[in-house]
């Protein structure tokens, strides 16, 4: 499945993902500038990214945890998610997301 990321700097990313990973995963291991530092275990928000709109139904709201975990950051909008909470599957071939400001490394 593809996943269409952009990064912070407006640079867009064709990656190819696995059923099943967080989509967090793939983009941490394609190398690009997101921290992911609890690594998937909805314990911080270094993964947040924004839905591209027509995503929003497919990819579902985000869990009450989730939500709390996103409140934690300053840049939130009504598309944010964090990108571990998002598992891979052949619905979501195509998805397009931006990674947020707060997720980047440096």
């Amino acid at each position: 499945m593809k996943i269409i990321v952009t990064d912070q700097n407006g640079e867009t990313h064709e990656l190819e993902g696995l059923e099943g990973w967080r989509v967090m995963e793939v983009i941490r291991d394609w190398g690009l500038n997101i921290k992911a530092e609890c690594g998937g275990a909805l314990s911080c928000a270094t993964c947040h990214c924004y839905v591209d709109g027509d995503w929003l139904d497919i990819v579902g709201a985000p869990s009450e945890d989730e939500e709390d975990m996103l409140d934690s950051v300053g840049d939130v909008k009504s598309n944010s998610r964090l990108s571990c909470q998002i598992l891979c599957s052949d619905a979501l071939d195509g998805l397009k997301l931006t990674l947020a400001p707060s997720a980047a490394k440096d």
